[in-house]
């Protein structure tokens, strides 16, 4: 199942969509294109993503 960052606002802009349910990758892809290509990335490497984002060291 896909489900929206908690960031996207509804109004269709920029989204990030992640798919639950896996072990070992972390699928990604956008959601203005759901039958697109998915990028997959491992775990780790999201969740270390993910923390720097929070963080703030991922910054536009």
């Amino acid at each position: 199942m896909w489900r929206r960052s908690s960031y996207s606002n509804q109004a269709g802009g920029n989204c990030v969509e992640v798919a639950d349910g896996f072990r070992a990758v972390v699928p990604v892809r956008d959601s203005k294109v759901p039958y697109g290509a998915a990028l997959c990335f491992r775990t780790a490497a999201w969740t270390a993503f993910v923390g720097g984002v929070k963080s703030g060291r991922h910054r536009p």
